[in-house]
């Protein structure tokens, strides 16, 4: 019998996401990054849940805030990513590309995905088809770049784009409906991305969370997965660029929008 990996996703500080995954055959829950540790402990409180894991993607505050305080009330384990552990309060356990963690009755494979943050990770989750993207990749978006370069956040989305088309993807942000107006500035023809616009504005006109994603339907719209476009390649004047060169200047633009 498929183990069943039970998700519940909420809204918390002013644009993150909070996410609580669980296996009730195994008894154990993980939050996904600590954005609010008094948000977290209310959801686990409505669950009945008991938090036994924090899966840390990156060190800024705003995902990492929370943990001392949840790991204070519950005694959780805390992994993080190996080349940021200096910089994440707590952590018990640091780990990096090709390393697997076990939860439960899942298996997760941890990808590097450096570029937001020098020591970036995301928890791929096979047996579910699940990835959790902290900031690297965002639904029609993709994570400023602090500490990496260009060309490294670019391998980074490559990595996530290998994975299985049906992946469901969860990100740290709800930002997509602005990363649509971005999106249909660059390709204002592209239909998938027309479609996908009007179902978030849908959503948003309802309060309704754009996320998760999935990694077939970003494939068709996601600027930041597409410097393969000619009309992107054409309307930045880069027909010849290198892929990575033309998502440095979708990024450049988006960080002037």
């Amino acid at each position: 019998m498929t183990p069943k990996l039970e998700i519940e996703q909420f809204p918390c500080l002013s644009d993150n996401y909070g996410v609580l995954i669980h296996d009730a055959d195994a008894g154990v829950t993980a939050s996904i990054d600590a954005p609010d540790a008094e948000e977290v402990l209310a959801q686990l409180a409505v669950k009945g849940w008991k938090l036994t894991h924090i899966f840390v993607t990156h060190h800024h505050n705003d995902h990492t805030g929370g943990i001392l305080k949840l790991k204070q009330a519950t005694g959780c384990t805390v992994s993080g990513p190996r080349g940021e552990a200096n910089r994440i309060p707590g952590i018990d356990k640091a780990v990096g590309e090709g390393d697997t963690l076990r939860f439960g009755n899942f298996d997760i494979e941890v990808l590097e995905t450096p570029g937001h943050t020098i020591g970036h990770i995301a928890y791929w989750f096979p047996a579910a088809k699940v990835l959790f993207a902290g900031d690297a990749l965002f639904s029609l978006g993709a994570g400023r770049i602090f500490e990496g370069t260009p060309k490294g956040m670019w391998q980074s989305l490559q990595k996530i784009m290998r994975l299985p088309p049906d992946t469901q993807i969860y990100c740290g942000h709800e930002y997509t409906q602005s990363n649509a107006r971005f999106a249909l500035a660059l390709e204002p023809d592209n239909q998938a991305l027309i479609n996908f616009a009007a179902r978030v504005e849908q959503l948003r006109d309802h309060n309704l969370p754009t996320l998760p994603t999935r990694l077939d339907l970003e494939m068709e719209a996601n600027p930041f997965l597409r410097p393969h476009s000619d009309a992107i390649r054409s309307l930045l004047g880069l027909k010849d660029a290198a892929d990575w060169e033309v998502f440095a200047a979708v990024r450049e633009l988006k960080n002037r929008s």
